[in-house]
């Protein structure tokens, strides 16, 4: 039983890291930067991979240590059922997943899921609460982006104005401010301060 268990959590892992986990927003964050920078392939989408799921694990590190003390262990010792497994492993995910959904969001799918109104968001059935955790993620990964976009547009507008200026317009505006952009995100220790952002947006929560 415990084989098929473990078999059943590997085959749905990639969905569980995807949908309820800040593996998303993390990814989107780090994708969304180097596409501001101009640098399209740089770093590879392994690389923005790996370390989005290296700072998914420390960010959930806490709540797999409550599965694993609340649920994963004690099933494993034969003290509690498979299904009180499920149920006290689902407290620290949801718990989590809750603080990080917006308000909007989670009423949206609970509008649309045709669900009446829980008296409180802890109440809200679980498969409304992972698409509203999805979508909430997204949209706080989009605002950070465009956060990050700014100062390189700036950059480039003004590396653009400056072409113009001296009559260069068939020379690529990018060719000319790639270097600037990275030079501003060195200066800054760019991913430091990203992946800080990033983690404490979650510890602070």
């Amino acid at each position: 039983m415990t084989i098929i268990v473990l078999m059943t959590v590997l085959s749905i892992a990639p969905s569980i890291l995807l949908l309820m986990t800040s593996f998303t927003k993390i990814a989107v964050v780090l994708a969304l930067t180097r596409q501001a920078m101009g640098t399209p392939t740089i770093p590879p989408n392994q690389v923005i991979a790996g370390v989005a799921l290296f700072l998914s694990l420390f960010v959930m590190g806490p709540v797999i240590g409550q599965v694993n003390e609340q649920a994963v262990q004690p099933y494993t010792k034969g003290s509690i059922t498979m299904t009180e497994a499920f149920e006290r492993g689902e407290a620290p995910l949801r718990t989590f997943m809750l603080k990080q959904t917006g308000k909007d969001e989670l009423q949206a799918m609970v509008t649309m899921s045709g669900q009446q109104q829980p008296a409180d968001p802890k109440d809200v059935e679980f498969t409304t609460l992972v698409p509203a955790f999805v979508l909430s993620e997204l949209k706080t990964a989009f605002i950070i982006g465009f956060v990050i976009f700014v100062p390189f547009l700036v950059i480039d507008l003004v590396v653009a104005s400056v072409l113009m200026a001296m009559g260069m317009m068939m020379l690529p505006p990018i060719m000319i401010s790639m270097p600037f952009k990275i030079l501003l995100f060195i200066m800054v220790d760019g991913w430091s301060l990203i992946t800080t952002a990033l983690v404490s947006g979650y510890m602070g929560t």
